[in-house]
């Protein structure tokens, strides 16, 4: 029996418990608080197409309840995983397999990447500060992932998904390999889809490129995406942003097979959708400043690439969410992304 421990039982946590809780997998949860509470006195609910099911699974705050696991799913924002890698120990083995499911660029992007520059095998100091992800887990450890469905927690022990069901996954360096077929069979077993990509990196960039130009337009005006399509001056922003990214991207050897213009109407054609940074921003949550937007200005920098209109919004967002109490400070950071 294949164990999974997913990691962060929130919104996209939920959702990849209560697929996997459809096959033979053993499948325990990392939550706390009261959306813990609820859902070991009552299931967690998932409200999918109008539809509401409950689930029950084994759920604790502690890793130590658990034994080794062969996959960990690590689905909480992904500037807090260096504070839990640590936790992460007693569950693994030489054979454990980790999945970051977050957003923005992940911490073992640099791992067998063959950029060919300077960034190679190096840890990204904007999402795992003094590589403290990447010295504790071990980047052989990671397994790709981009997480695609849009779900939220409507109260605690209760997550709605509002659309989408894919997870692509690949191996860092582009290989299959016996770990990704099994994790995907699951995924897909459980009523998800889960390609196996060979080149993963291209499809973190375009969602990237969407992530770090909506998320900070929309978490600093409350509008949903198709009202940004409607403000000329707000999609000469996304514009910008976009350009930037694909510059930086281009310059490490991705293909995007998607124009910024189609990028931006497959966006607007979303009605009433806010992305997760307006989500967190309205919800009192820390915000992904770093993984979204920090990252691709630190790239750009160590790259000679300028990202001016990055750096611009990059101090918007972070002067915000700083008066909110929804950012840390740090200099470091501060000084890559200057």
């Amino acid at each position: 029996m294949t164990k999974v421990c997913i990691f962060g039982a929130g919104a996209v946590g939920g959702y990849l418990a209560a697929a996997l809780s459809n096959t033979d997998a053993k499948v325990s949860l990392i939550a706390r608080g009261e959306h813990k509470k609820v859902i070991l006195e009552k299931g967690l609910t998932l409200i999918k197409d109008g539809a509401s099911n409950s689930f029950k699974f084994f759920v604790t705050e502690n890793t130590k309840d658990l034994e080794i696991q062969d996959y960990i799913f690590i689905s909480i924002k992904a500037q807090s995983i260096p504070s839990i890698v640590e936790s992460l120990i007693p569950i693994m083995n030489k054979n454990t397999t980790i999945i970051s499911a977050v957003n923005g660029l992940p911490w073992w992007y640099f791992h067998k990447a063959n950029t060919g520059t300077i960034l190679d095998e190096k840890h990204i100091e904007s999402v795992d500060l003094n590589g403290k992800i990447w010295s504790t887990i071990n980047p052989e450890r990671s397994l790709g992932c981009v997480v695609y469905p849009a779900c939220e927690i409507l109260e605690p022990g209760t997550i709605r998904i509002n659309q989408g069901d894919r997870f692509s996954l690949g191996e860092p360096d582009g290989t299959k390999s016996e770990r990704l077929d099994k994790i995907a069979s699951l995924l897909i077993k459980g009523g998800l889809k889960a390609p196996k990509k060979k080149n993963l990196r291209d499809e973190i960039w375009v969602k990237l490129m969407g992530n770090c130009s909506f998320n900070p337009v929309s978490a600093l005006t409350n509008k949903t995406l198709d009202e940004i399509g409607k403000d000329p001056d707000l999609i000469n922003t996304i514009k910008l942003l976009m350009k930037e990214c694909r510059q930086v991207g281009e310059k490490i050897g991705i293909k995007f097979n998607v124009s910024i213009e189609d990028r931006i109407e497959g966006a607007i054609s979303i009605i009433g959708h806010k992305p997760s940074t307006t989500h967190d921003i309205n919800s009192g949550k820390p915000l992904e400043i770093d993984p979204l937007i920090g990252s691709i200005i630190e790239l750009g920098n160590k790259l000679n690439i300028q990202t001016p209109n990055l750096k611009k919004i990059y101090l918007k967002i972070k002067n915000k969410a700083e008066d909110l109490g929804l950012y840390e400070r740090n200099q470091i950071i501060e000084k890559i992304t200057e």
